[in-house]
């Protein structure tokens, strides 16, 4: 009986720490980067952010930019058209 509770124990804290770490992946930062237009020029958001990380001039800086910073995460970008719709994303 006690090796019965004891695996029972052992089993329930398994699950346990299994579905705090799926939490945490879920609810997690994706760090994907989205390279938006913005004002003259094109900007690097973060996903789910508001804020701007960085502006450039051309849509092309802003890619290889947002390119860096997506390797260094192994995420993804994410590339807008002018009009605000998606034109790329690009995976690592």
């Amino acid at each position: 009986m006690a090796a019965k509770d004891f695996l029972s124990g052992l089993f329930q804290k398994i699950l346990a720490v299994l579905f705090r770490n799926l939490k945490k992946n879920i609810a997690g930062p994706t760090h994907v980067q989205h390279v938006v237009p913005y004002q003259d020029a094109w900007a690097i958001r973060a996903e789910g952010s508001d804020k701007i990380t960085e502006v450039f001039e051309t849509q092309d800086e802003a890619i290889e930019r947002a390119k860096d910073i997506a390797y260094n995460y192994r995420s993804a970008v994410v590339i807008h058209r002018k009009d605000g719709s998606i034109r790329d994303r690009v995976n690592y």
